[in-house]
Parts: C-alpha cells; structure tokens; sequence
C-alpha cells in the first residue's frame, strides 16, 4: 500500500467509534482520512465473526481479539483474568455478544453534572443514539431509522424459556419493560441485538465504513501497528506505525484521533509520553505531558453465571452438538435464520437490589442454554442460565505500561471488588437470582441448580464462590476520562487536555461506567463528536420523558418466596 505523506485526519483503531468518525469525517468530500487498524478485514465468508451465534468464537483465539490478561486480582483470590478486546475492523463490535443497550437516561445525566460536561446530558444524547439506529420495527421517540446500524428486536415466540425468564422475574416483584432502551429501563423485558435483518452481526465495519470505504478520501490499512504518535511541542502531528514490516511517520494536517479503546489508547498516549510521569520514566519514555489520569479510573462490569438443568427440551443445547451444526450453519448462510442468525441474548433486565440506587445497579442477561461468554464449559443437556452483575462498581483500577514495545501488552489492574459495596450487590443478587429461579412461570422448566450450590448461603460462602467464579463482562472503560480537574484526560470533546490537535474517542473517555453494555454508547459518543469536528450544529436536544424511579419500591410483594 503506499501512503501519502499526510492526511487531514489520522484516526488509530477502526472500532466501534473510529469507524464512525471515518465513515462520518469523509461525507464532507474536501477531507482526507487516514485509518489505522492493527488487525485483519471482517472477512465476510468468517462465519465467526458474522455469525451472531458463533459470538464466543473470536474470544477462543487471538486471530481477532488482543487476548490481554489482567495481573493477580488481588480481591479475586489472585486470578489472572481475561481481558477480551476486538482486533481488526470492528474492534470490539467484530466480537462482542451484539446486546443493544444504551445505558440509562440517569448515567448520562450524572455525566452531565460533572465540570465541563452540561452538554452529555440524556436528552443531548438521545438524538445521536437514534442517529446511528436503524430498528427493525422502526422509529419513535427513543429510536431511529435509516442510520448505519441494523438493530433487530427481540421476535415473540422465539424460545419459551425467554418469556419465563422474563414473567419470573415480574413474579418475583419487579417491573416489566417492553424497552430496555425506551422511557423505563428498569424492569424485565426483551433486549434488542446488533443483527441486521439477514442474520449477520452488524458491526461498525459493515455499518458505516460499508458506506464509506469507496471513498476516494478516506484510506484504510489494515495489519498497521501503531507504535507512537509524532509531536512538534504539545502539537500531535502525525503517526508512526509498522505495515507489511515497513516503518511509516505519515502526517495529520489537522488532528489525530485516538479510537484505541479503554485498554489501548491510554497505552498509546503512555508510549508516545502523555501520561502520569513517574510511570513515563519507569518505561523510559520521554515526558511530552505528565497527565496523571492517563490509564487510571479502569472500570468494567463483573457477571456471575447462575445455571440451571432444564426439565423440558427446549432450550438450545443440542445446537452445540457437531451433528447439528451443518443444518444450523447452511439455513443461516443461505437464508439467513435459524438459531445460528440470533446471539440468543434476547431477554434481560436491570433492577435496582436496594432503595438506596437511584436507578438499576443489577443487570440480567438470559441465555437458553448454560456455558460461559467465551463458549466454555457449554452444558451438553437442556439446561438455561441468568447472567447477572453489577453496574456501578467503586473499584478502580488502572493501564500501565510496561516498555516502549508496541507489541508487548500493558499491565492491566482492575482491583476488582476492591470496594465493600461491591460485596454487597453481589450477594444481593445471588440471592435475587434464586429467588426469581424459583418463581411459578419457571416451574415447567426449571431441574436441578448447576451452579452455585443452594448449600452456599452465608455472605462468606457467597464471597469466596464470587472471587472464584465471577468473571469479566468484558466492558473496559474510562482510563481516558473526559471532564475537567487533576484526574480527567480529555475535554467535552475528546480533546485531550494541554495538547492540540489531539483527540481520544472511544470507551475510555467515559467518566463513569453505564449501565449496561457499552457498544451503543460507544458509537453515541462518536456521532456526537463527528459533529463537534466538522463544526456542525448539534442536533436539537429530544424532548422524550424518561423515567426516574423516585421513591418507587424496588418491587412489590412476589407471588412466592
């Protein structure tokens, strides 16, 4: 590929938001785009990644995930724990299990009562999610249609243990939702997915740069590791990174855009010298800018799997057999349906486990069938499982980098459970769980408990099964945050604070996790900033009502203890 000697804009990591920003910055014909992706195509004919039921798959290997590992947990019995984070076009969206959740509406209002990000509220951020929509059932006051993301809803009928789920969990005492994304998040409901309407998983990659990629203005490389970012003084002006074993310096007329995700772009910023300088001397790289927030404030959400034997046949285990692949595989390639063009996450919720939460701080995600995220251990009997975690942990950890190498991975802390809230919503919502298993609309189906024991009851029997067992829901953010103070990185804008011409937009500028998955945010927060690059009027902000549970109990009287 031969390159130019510069470009307009230099964007590193062709993910959930850097697609955005490409496919977005390129609509003006007169801008130039360059965009830097470490790893391959999205190949289409790779039923892995394509495949919404093959959504373990990619985390198997590392042809397209990083595969990084935490050090030692120290709350978690010393685990090292998994870090799954995308590589090649897509990023993250290329792997990850295709739930559409947004967030709540008061995640992003507590943004906004932060120094410097009135404008993050909910109603400014509702019109960028709807932006980037493209609902299958289409448009009303929380959703759009026609935007570059195929989002599919949840279809009646699909599997009968989705709905017990769900009406188990009303059982039990708390709301129904019909949306999870819509005026009331918190309740059971059906959960929207990133699949478009032929069964394929839909991406960024398919998304936006599908539409975009033609352009003659915008260049995109593949297989280009990006090593540092170039500065004149506290000015970015450029990238250099390795492709097809060249080394490359290529210039950014205007500005670089840091699209690394929550992992690696505070690495980058750390190995180009933007970050706390003591770590910047310990790696032996010289300071541009000492910036202590650079790769601290790591937040992400744990999960507990909670699987039980199913009674009836009707979950999805004998899908996991190799004699019935084929038929799976051949009915979702040429027709695009079946069990293999679902992620089969297509029924969940969020509650609140305590009065004292403004709003939900447990999120369920139900799955017909009992396994891990990443495929393993998948029960070879009907069995179904809730994944269940909490959303606003206080524990924080931190991205440190280890040496100038850009191949070497960072050492990543999360310190999770390092807090005593976080102990307690825990063994809220093992014992939550439990009692929403065992609700009526689940008797026709629910058997034996696989895991946990029902001999685990004491906190300290719940404690030491969580350091063991709960695992990362592979939701990495804010080491880059935006805001104002000591401890933020970038601005409003993605800006980075004491640089020009240098932004960071992706997961890692948020300042507070969400509630829920990040991959819509993700692409929010890059819509909104496409159009504070190209100097565009902001979209007006929504007028839509969202609810606020106010001094609302958590739930009412269930049917049966």
């Amino acid at each position: 590929m031969l390159f130019k000697p510069a470009y307009d804009y230099i964007i590193i990591g062709a993910g959930s938001a850097g697609n955005v920003l490409a496919a977005r910055l390129t609509e003006d014909a007169d801008v130039s785009v360059l965009l830097l992706e470490a790893g391959l195509p999205d190949y289409r004919l790779d039923f892995r990644t394509q495949m919404p039921a093959a959504l373990a798959m990619p985390l198997q290997g590392t042809t397209y995930n990083w595969g990084y590992k935490t050090d030692p947990e120290p709350h978690m019995n010393n685990r090292i724990m998994d870090c799954g984070r995308g590589k090649g076009l897509g990023g993250s969206s290329l792997i990850n299990g295709m739930c559409y959740i947004r967030g709540n509406a008061l995640d992003f209002d507590h943004w906004a009562q932060k120094p410097g990000l009135a404008n993050w509220r909910y109603l400014d951020c509702l019109p960028y999610f709807k932006k980037a929509e493209n609902r299958d059932i289409g448009e009303n006051a929380y959703h759009g249609s026609g935007g570059p993301i195929d989002v599919t809803t949840a279809k009646a009928g699909t599997n009968p243990l989705f709905e017990a789920m769900i009406q188990a969990g009303v059982d039990a005492g708390y709301p129904r939702t019909d949306d999870l994304n819509g005026h009331q998040q918190e309740g059971f409901g059906p959960m929207d997915r990133f699949v478009t309407p032929n069964g394929r998983r839909a991406s960024t990659a398919r998304g936006y740069l599908d539409t975009a990629k033609q352009r003659d203005t915008l260049t995109i490389a593949t297989g280009a590791l990006t090593d540092v970012i170039l500065f004149d003084g506290k000015r970015a002006r450029g990238v250099r990174f390795e492709h097809q074993k060249q080394m490359h310096s290529i210039e950014a007329r205007q500005e670089v855009i840091l699209c690394g995700g929550a992992i690696a772009s505070p690495q980058i910023l750390q190995r180009s010298g933007i970050g706390p300088g003591a770590w910047l001397a310990e790696a032996g790289v010289s300071e541009i800018l000492d910036l202590p927030g650079v790769g601290n404030n790591l937040q992400d959400h744990l999960e507990l799997y909670m699987q039980y034997e199913c009674t009836q046949p009707v979950s999805i285990a004998p899908a996991t057999n190799w004699w019935n692949k084929p038929a799976i595989g051949a009915e979702w390639l040429f027709k695009g349906t079946g069990l293999g063009a679902t992620n089969h996450f297509e029924g969940g919720g969020f509650i609140r486990s305590d009065e004292k939460f403004a709003w939900p701080n447990i999120q369920y995600h139900f799955l017909p069938i009992a396994v891990r995220y990443d495929g393993r251990n998948a029960s070879k009997s009907h069995s179904f499982q809730a994944h269940v975690g909490s959303m606003r942990s206080l524990s924080r950890g931190r991205i440190k980098l280890k040496s100038r190498n850009p191949a070497e991975h960072p050492s990543i802390l999360f310190n999770y459970m390092s807090h005593e809230q976080d102990w307690e919503e825990f063994r809220a919502a093992i014992r939550i769980t439990r009692e929403i298993m065992n609700q009526p609309a689940l008797d026709p189906y629910r058997g034996k408990v696989i895991t946990p024991s029902e001999s685990l009851q004491s906190d300290a029997e719940l404690d030491e099964y969580v350091r063991n067992h709960a695992e990362t829901a592979y939701h990495p953010s804010c080491t880059c945050a935006m805001g104002e103070g000591n401890d933020a990185v970038v601005d409003a804008q993605g800006r980075v604070h004491g640089i020009s011409a240098l932004r960071v937009v992706d997961a890692s500028i948020m300042p507070d996790i969400i509630t829920g998955n990040l991959n819509a945010t993700t692409i929010m927060l890059a819509e909104k900033i496409a159009d504070q690059i190209r100097c565009r009027t902001p979209l007006p902000p929504s007028d839509a009502d969202y609810y606020v549970a106010g001094s609302t109990p958590v739930r009412r009287e269930p049917k049966r203890a």
